[in-house]
């Protein structure tokens, strides 16, 4: 493979003797090689700048720009610096031959040319830049590999961080019913509980959910590790609603939040996927509890809106959903950033978070088609708001 390039080497012979300059020509181009000439430093640069050659043969003793000038300028310019350079030259003296060496020459040939020696000495040369070349390929598709990899890894490490961080909620809730009921047993027959419908019927819903979730992540995965699938369908919000607040009722209960459901009865449907918007809501209301003190109160509400296709003269209509708090706030410095990956608030504390739910959420409105977004207002609570298209 390599000799082959070899054969096909472009080379540069820049000499002001004609002589010289046939000779070293004719020699190279018997072997296969293809040959520029120029007798000069301006005819050198120019030619160069046309198209860079794979080796340089320059000769040191030339007017207006000698070679030790050529070999500097071209050293100084990227596209040109790792460009091979061997020195001609009837200068046999030591010092001669250092300065070229420093200037950037890779080898130095003394004159009169003897045909083998210089034969060798550019085989050689072409050779390295050859391997030097193929090195350099592989330098970089290992870099890209190195790259992609990153890229997986990092897309890895979100899918992980969002099974565990979605599933939380749900398990959370279903246990601290579970504590409950077993606290209520009764001391007169301890290994049976009476258990109320409702309550299984909420725990095998929680089940269910938890399910379609995991099945929603793992079709996540095939997609790509970050991708968010929707199957939108037709959504009632206000019973969506009530059956989420249902499944919080026991961890409201233990935060001792209080909740205001002002969600009109009259709603339109929306299209959505109920389990991904189930997601939103999670990391929406957990967050709301987890950032701010017990006593907290929530505020559910949502509008019919209107916006301008663009380039139209027609409307598309939303529902805009709204979940606030009256809790710490948050700081407007900070609310275009909460939504980015690994973004959290600076008034968190110590609390620990992995700044993935807010970044979920906004992947999940996107591929609804919606908007998300915060209003805020510190010391004053936070208002999270995210619109969906109506069915």
């Amino acid at each position: 493979m390599i000799q082959s390039s070899v054969l096909q080497a472009d080379i540069l012979i820049v000499d002001d003797t004609p002589e010289n300059l046939r000779l070293l020509s004719s020699m190279l181009a018997e072997q296969g090689y293809k040959v520029r000439k120029a007798t000069n430093g301006k005819q050198a640069l120019k030619a160069i700048e046309a198209q860079a050659p794979d080796l340089i043969l320059l000769d040191i003793m030339m007017p207006e720009m000698n070679g030790y000038q050529i070999a500097q300028h071209l050293k100084a310019l990227p596209p040109t610096r790792e460009i091979p350079i061997i020195f001609l030259s009837a200068l046999n003296e030591l010092m001669d031959k250092v300065l070229a060496f420093d200037v950037g020459g890779v080898d130095y040939i003394t004159k009169p040319f003897q045909v083998q020696e210089v034969l060798v000495r550019v085989r050689t040369q072409i050779t390295l830049r050859e391997q030097q070349k193929q090195l350099l390929e592989q330098n970089q598709k290992l870099q890209q590999e190195i790259k992609e990899r990153q890229k997986v890894e990092s897309a890895l490490r979100v899918y992980i961080h969002a099974v565990s961080h979605d599933l939380r909620n749900p398990v959370t809730g279903m246990l601290i019913v579970l504590k409950n009921l077993l606290a209520k047993k009764s001391s007169e027959s301890p290994s049976t509980l009476m258990v109320p419908t409702h309550i299984l019927e909420q725990m095998a819903n929680s089940c269910d959910r938890q399910l379609n979730l995991i099945h929603s992540l793992v079709e996540t995965s095939d997609m790509g590790l970050q991708g968010i699938s929707v199957n939108g369908q037709p959504l009632d919000l206000v019973n969506f609603t009530q059956q989420l607040i249902a499944e919080w009722q026991p961890i409201f209960a233990k935060n001792r939040v209080s909740l205001n459901n002002e969600l009109p009865s009259n709603l339109p449907a929306v299209k959505a996927d109920s389990t991904q918007l189930w997601r939103v809501f999670d990391n929406l209301i957990s967050n709301a509890i987890k950032y701010n003190p017990p006593g907290l109160t929530l505020t559910l509400s949502a509008e019919i809106i209107s916006e301008k296709k663009a380039k139209s003269k027609s409307y598309t209509r939303w529902i805009k959903y709204t979940i606030s708090d009256d809790g710490i706030g948050v700081k407007s410095e900070e609310a275009d950033e909460l939504f980015e990956l690994y973004k959290r608030g600076k008034n968190v504390g110590k609390i620990k978070g992995l700044g993935l739910g807010l970044y979920l959420c906004r992947q999940i409105i996107n591929a609804h088609g919606g908007k998300i977004g915060v209003i805020p207002n510190e010391n004053s609570g936070a208002s999270f708001w995210f619109t969906l298209p109506l069915f």
